[in-house]
């Protein structure tokens, strides 16, 4: 396991998951860290130590379905509103009344929601990756499977259970270094290559992945830590999110175009598809945004932003949060 990731606490907490496993490091102000799919707590690592070095709490946790976090046997419990209560759960857990979420990839959608369903707790939100948009439009299974024409959009192929499962689960590490290549900056495919999102009719997501080098970021023992957590827990947890975005749409309807007013930061990738897809989500910040102190994109940076540039995003992380009130 990589060095910035030792020096941390492991502990587990009660919340309506069951249990959430969390990884902690400092003292100060709690700074609520929220990966996305499919990682672990272990994305964090580079940003944990640093953001401890700088005055805060810093808490990565599992995602429930994820690691050592409970993992409910039903898909329906994996809706946005039960993450959120994990959330809020967690911050009450560790005997805090709030906290800063940041969230990558789907943690971002989960960290926005936090902020958005629970702003008694949640005093500033942070987003990689992922952009904020408001709840709205058609139901997202609809707006899915308009994509790709005669393809099938990755999300539409997760939503149906078992089905990515039974692509992944024989080979966990070989999936998931080809699904982390083809979405990290030196590795992803040419602008001109069948495009990785999508599955080719009778096909496989992973068809589309490269092959024969992992990204810069991810080592081999990183892999392996993925690579393990999965091969013990299965993928079921991890894809469950999106078996339930209809039904997030229908849980949220209250919340229909509202924007988030605490204070934000969004930081994206030049080169990631989330980023460029959602470019009308990014410029309708000033409307969905109102408190958002800085908005970045990282030229020639992929999607797993916070492993590709731990530098730069250690140092918009810290620059942000000494700008928020006390």
């Amino acid at each position: 396991m990589s060095q910035q990731a030792t020096d941390v606490t492991h502990r587990l907490v009660s919340s309506p998951a069951g249990r959430t496993h969390l990884v902690e490091q400092g003292t100060g102000p709690l700074v609520l860290l929220v990966h996305g799919f499919p990682e672990s707590w272990y994305s964090w690592r580079h940003q944990l130590p640093v953001l401890a070095a700088a005055g805060y709490r810093a808490v990565a946790i599992d995602v429930r379905g994820y690691g050592r976090s409970s993992r409910p046997g039903d898909p329906e419990a994996y809706r946005m509103l039960e993450l959120v209560e994990d959330n809020a759960a967690v911050v009450h857990a560790l005997g805090e009344q709030s906290a800063v979420v940041v969230g990558h990839d789907w943690g971002s959608a989960i960290a926005a929601n936090s902020a958005l369903v629970r702003p008694d707790v949640f005093r500033a939100v942070g987003m990689l990756s992922v952009p904020y948009a408001p709840r709205g439009g058609p139901r997202p299974s609809t707006v899915f499977a308009q994509l790709g024409g005669d393809e099938e959009f990755y999300v539409s192929y997760f939503q149906e259970p078992g089905r990515a499962e039974a692509e992944i689960e024989p080979d966990v590490r070989g999936w998931l270094a080809g699904f982390y290549a083809a979405m990290s900056a030196d590795t992803m495919p040419a602008p001109d290559a069948p495009g990785p999102h999508f599955v080719g009719r009778g096909g496989r997501l992973r068809d589309r992945f490269p092959t024969g080098r992992l990204p810069v970021w991810l080592g081999e023992d990183d892999l392996d830590v993925y690579a393990g957590e999965f091969e013990r827990t299965g993928m079921s947890g991890a894809l469950n999110p999106y078996r339930n975005m209809d039904r997030d749409w229908e849980d949220l309807a209250d919340f229909d175009g509202a924007p988030l007013t605490q204070p934000s930061l969004f930081v994206g990738g030049g080169l990631d598809a989330s980023t460029t897809w959602m470019a009308d989500a990014i410029g309708a910040y000033p409307t969905t945004l109102p408190g958002l102190v800085s908005s970045q994109i990282l030229d020639g940076c992929g999607h797993w932003i916070q492993q590709e540039r731990p530098a730069e995003i250690n140092r918009l992380l810290t620059d942000w949060l000494a700008s928020l009130p006390a």
